[in-house]
C-alpha cells in the first residue's frame, strides 16, 4: 500500500515538474494546448474503445470464443483513454504507450497471467481447507428427527 500512497503523492509533483520543463522550452500556451488536446483525445478514445471493445466482444462470442482476451484489450484502451484525459505530459505518454497494439497486447497477457495464476492459488487454498469427502450437507432446525439436548426440572405449582 506504500507504495501507492508515494506514487499518488509524487506523480502530480513529477507531473507539474515536467510540464514546468516543457513550458520553459516551448512556451505557456504551446504548453497548455497540448494538455488540453491530449484531454481531448483521451475523451475520443474512450468513446471509440467502448464501441469497438463491444463489437469485438459480440463478434467473438457468435464464433463461440470467450472475449476474455478482448476485453483486456478493452481494458487497456480504456486505461490509456483515462490516462491521456489526465492533465499532464507523463500520462499521455504512457496512455499513448497503451495505444500501441503490441504494448496493449503484452499488458493484457500478462493480466491474464496474473488472474489465472491468482485462481488457481486460491482454488488450491479452498481446497485445501475442505475436508476429503466434501462438505457435510446442513438440514435446517426444527424438522422432525432433530434432537436437542437439554436438562429440566419438573416443578409442581399448588
Amino acid at each position: 500500500m506504500r507504495p501507492f500512497l508515494l506514487l499518488f503523492l509524487l506523480f502530480p509533483v513529477l507531473e507539474l515538474f515536467v510540464f514546468v520543463k516543457v513550458a520553459g522550452s516551448i512556451g505557456f500556451f504551446p504548453a497548455l494546448l497540448l494538455i488540453i488536446l491530449g484531454s481531448m483525445f483521451g475523451v475520443f478514445v474512450l468513446r471509440i474503445a467502448g464501441l469497438a471493445t463491444a463489437l469485438r466482444a459480440r463478434e467473438s462470442l457468435n464464433r463461440g470464443e470467450l472475449p476474455a482476451q478482448t476485453m483486456l484489450e478493452g481494458l487497456m484502451l480504456a486505461l490509456a483513454g483515462g490516462l491521456l484525459i489526465l492533465p499532464g505530459f507523463i500520462s499521455d505518454v504512457a496512455g499513448l504507450i497503451l495505444l500501441l497494439p503490441f504494448s496493449r497486447r503484452l499488458f493484457a497477457n500478462k493480466m491474464r497471467q496474473r488472474a489465472e495464476e491468482q485462481a488457481m492459488r486460491q482454488r488450491a487454498f479452498a481446497d485445501d481447507l475442505q475436508p476429503r469427502g466434501g462438505p457435510a450437507p446442513r438440514q435446517p432446525l426444527g424438522r422432525e428427527g432433530d434432537v436437542i439436548e437439554g436438562e429440566f426440572e419438573h416443578r409442581d405449582t399448588k
